[in-house]
């Protein structure tokens, strides 16, 4: 049975968990932890989402962000 669908309302805060299947790697060096967090940034830019803070572990990554004020466009 698929999980509910995730609540998001403008200013939102959430607890996103990212995990490797099967516990594999999903960072393999400084280079693809660089490559995620440089994306993220650009992604909570257009999104107009704040970051409060990510944990990047070699199989999985924690983020904790705020969703941004929706735009009437």
């Amino acid at each position: 049975m698929p999980r509910k669908s995730r609540i998001d309302a403008p200013g939102a805060l959430h607890h996103i968990i990212i995990r490797g299947i099967e516990c594999r790697r999903i960072f393999t060096d400084d280079q693809d932890r660089d490559n995620f967090i440089e994306r993220l940034g650009e992604i909570l830019t257009e999104m107009k989402a704040f970051c409060f803070a990510w944990a990047l572990i070699s199989n999985h990554a924690h983020i904790l962000l705020r969703s941004g004020l929706m735009s009437s466009a």
